[in-house]
């Protein structure tokens, strides 16, 4: 797209304005690091349009503090203090399930997983947010915990405008295929090559 032109105009029916305005599904995927980070600057732009953003993170143990959560945690109050930006729900699976080995069984997680996505389902119905960060939820669908024609078709029948990001690696391609946006993020270098393990204010 240079120059942010697009490269053609479909023949959709739609106006010019009714198009650059029709809600997104965006997919960030593959096996670099920058997914989940890429999805907290669009929460971080969302905010200051004053949008509702709403976070789910399905994966990351709840006793993570990462630094998007504090961030985007202080925006909310901050929302709520002046009315500057927008309000921001933060909300994380369970018991903070994760592929590092938890507490609980594999049939506990799924039903953690399941129950957030059918939080996820009412929240769309409601048109509850105006963007929804579904952080890590590529790996509920590929373990089978979470129905991905389910998810499809939710996200492709969503009422109003209300976008929607989805992390995590080897998304599955009923997923790309319905996404207006997909990214596939590739290494080309990085420091755990050269024996660096991740720090502080780069991976967390």
């Amino acid at each position: 797209m240079p120059q942010g032109r697009p490269a053609g105009v479909p023949d959709d029916g739609l106006t010019t304005r009714e198009r650059r305005n029709r809600p997104l599904v965006i997919v960030h995927t593959g096996e670099m690091k920058g997914k989940s980070t890429a999805a907290f600057g669009l929460a971080l732009r969302a905010w200051n349009q004053g949008w509702p953003v709403g976070v789910f993170q399905f994966v990351k143990s709840a006793k993570w503090r990462v630094g998007e959560e504090a961030a985007l945690r202080a925006l909310g109050r901050l929302h709520e203090q002046t009315g500057e930006g927008g309000p921001v729900t933060w909300h994380k699976m369970g018991e903070g399930w994760s592929w590092i080995q938890r507490p609980g069984t594999e049939a506990d997680h799924a039903a953690d997983a399941r129950e957030g996505w059918a939080q996820i389902r009412r929240d769309l119905a409601a048109e509850t947010y105006g963007l929804y960060v579904l952080d890590e939820f590529t790996y509920p669908m590929k373990w089978g915990w979470v129905d991905v024609d389910d998810v499809v078709e939710t996200l492709r029948a969503r009422p109003g405008r209300q976008h929607v990001v989805i992390t995590g690696r080897d998304a599955d391609p009923r997923l790309v295929e319905t996404a207006d946006l997909v990214v596939e993020m590739t290494k080309v270098k990085h420091p755990m090559d050269a024996g660096q393990k991740g720090q502080r204010g780069i991976e967390w």
